[in-house]
């Protein structure tokens, strides 16, 4: 991971990301931000990771004028995508990670600067310790209680300051984690495993219990795929190196079993098995019931929430498991090494000529055709992924397009795939850029996850594409590039062949 081909990072100072996804306590963190005395952050990076970021994020008026803050869209990867994004475009030393829905009290900046000062050249992050207001007047309930859990979580990013240079030698979150659930354990890790050090600090968030729904404890279960994915990348005694705790999986298992014994034994005429397993099964299931309505309110709606959800999160449990682990099997250790390079056409490999239909007016950038080689000579497939709205407007053809890529393949050598998009702009498709619907089946034609694809091309439609697919985008400025698009891409390469350094580079990166 690096800030960017070409574009220097400062020796000193830090960036504030926010991922989000439009929470309204966003508009309290950042106005709590800005009211901080000696608040020095070159900038605030607010990543919104909504899938189609509409309306727009507003930033409060009381924030205008005392914040730099750019909102960059992440179009709905995750926390992990939507931080490496926003690390990406950082130019500091040091990025502080914030959720958007922690409350920063008063002296949090000075505390940060402290802990940032303090911080050898060997540590790699400084953590803010996590505080979880309580009710008063009552016991917490079971949701509030594993909101709690944050204050013991070790390295937890809801305040999390990391050296960009100890991001970099990791290439930062793993991305195929799309919750808030384990992408800072596995981070945390990696890091530690690279040589570096992480250190608790002395400031302190607030971290309020969000209003949750009484089926949250079910949905959060979808966190097992992401265990499957620790244990695939750290081993069997994850849980004891990143410091989350045991867990409930083999409580689950034994539980789930129990049932399918149960209902065996129905199917069968089995008498002793379908109550053996019965039995356990109400034993195991009320156990769990009762370990969490013991310190809680005991209400009755509490009650029968966890009453009926202590019945379906073992099997649910369970279930999430195996997906993950047939999702994972294969998973190899972070960054995954690159496969394919989708290449834009106009304006990245051939001269851009608007609507061009004329196999005569092709004429290749300088270096294409060398740098095109030279993917293929490592082994790494390559594709043409190019909008073509002028057949759509009635300018050219399908055909016309069509003599014009044959002449594009003579020139630069034959591509694996091509992928155009016929549509206009206002089509409402999902194959034009910036939608992934190029970048995806260009993907699927060669036989490789998104993931493991590098998107070059000249605009910022290009790096969306990418972006959306879950591929990295590198962008190839031109004239025609405006500054806005420079400034939002995570990596830009000042010539073609240099964005082909870095795609070989990141190829390189697994055997």
């Amino acid at each position: 991971m690096t800030a960017g081909v070409g574009l220097a990072r400062l020796a000193t100072g830090y960036t504030v990301v926010i991922p989000t996804v439009g929470r309204p306590t966003l508009a309290e963190l950042l106005i709590g931000l800005a009211r901080q005395e000696g608040f020095s952050a070159a900038e605030v990076i607010v990543v919104d990771d909504r899938p189609e970021p509409a309306p727009p994020i507003e930033v409060p008026d009381e924030v205008a004028g005392r914040l730099s803050v750019r909102i960059v869209p992440g179009l709905g990867r995750g926390p992990a995508a939507a931080r490496n994004l926003g690390a990406r475009l950082a130019r500091t030393a040091w990025i502080a990670f914030l959720d958007d829905d922690v409350v920063v009290p008063e002296g949090w900046a000075l505390a940060l600067q402290r802990d940032l000062d303090g911080a050898g050249d060997r540590v790699a992050g400084v953590q803010g310790r996590i505080r979880v207001p309580r009710p008063e007047g009552r016991r917490t309930t079971d949701w509030e209680r594993s909101t709690a859990g944050l204050e013991e979580a070790e390295w937890a990013t809801a305040d999390m300051a990391y050296r960009a240079a100890a991001l970099a030698a990791v290439d930062g979150f793993d991305e195929r984690f799309p919750r808030a659930y384990r992408e800072d354990a596995d981070l945390a890790l990696r890091v530690r495993e690279a040589g570096w050090e992480l250190q608790v600090g002395e400031r302190h968030i607030v971290h309020p219990v969000r209003p949750a729904d009484p089926s949250v404890s079910v949905r959060v279960q979808r966190g097992n795929i992401d265990d499957a994915l620790m244990r695939r990348l750290h081993g069997r005694d994850w849980r004891r190196r990143a410091g989350t705790g045991r867990g409930r999986l083999p409580w689950h298992v034994a539980t789930t079993v129990a049932a399918a014994a149960a209902l065996a034994g129905l199917g069968m005429r089995s008498t002793r098995m379908g109550a053996l397993g019965a039995a356990t099964w109400v034993g195991l299931t009320g156990d769990f019931m009762l370990r969490r309505i013991a310190p809680g309110p005991r209400t009755p709606r509490e009650v029968a929430t966890m009453a009926w959800t202590s019945g379906v999160i073992p099997p649910l449990a369970v279930v999430h498991r195996l997906t993950g682990w047939w999702r994972h099997r294969n998973a190899e250790p972070w960054p995954p090494s690159v496969k394919a390079v989708l290449f834009d056409r106009d304006g990245t490999i051939v001269e851009d000529v608007p609507y061009n239909g004329d196999p005569a007016h092709v004429r290749p950038m300088t270096d294409a055709r060398h740098s095109v080689d030279r993917l293929r000579i490592k082994g790494i497939r390559v594709a043409v992924i190019t909008n073509q709205s002028g057949v759509a407007r009635g300018l050219i053809s399908t055909d016309d397009v069509r003599a014009v890529n044959e002449r594009i393949d003579q020139a630069i050598g034959p591509f694996d795939a091509w992928e155009v998009c016929h549509h206009g702009p206002d089509d409402g498709c999902e194959c034009r850029k910036p939608r992934p619907g190029l970048v995806r089946a260009a993907a699927r034609r060669l036989g490789v996850d998104p993931t493991r694809c590098v998107v070059i091309g000249d605009i910022g439609a290009d790096v969306l594409a990418a972006r959306a697919a879950g591929a990295t985008g590198i962008l190839v400025p031109t004239p025609v590039t405006r500054t806005e698009e420079i400034e939002s891409a995570p990596w830009v390469a000042q010539t073609l062949s240099a964005a082909v350094d870095v795609a070989l580079a990141r190829g390189r990166t697994r055997a």
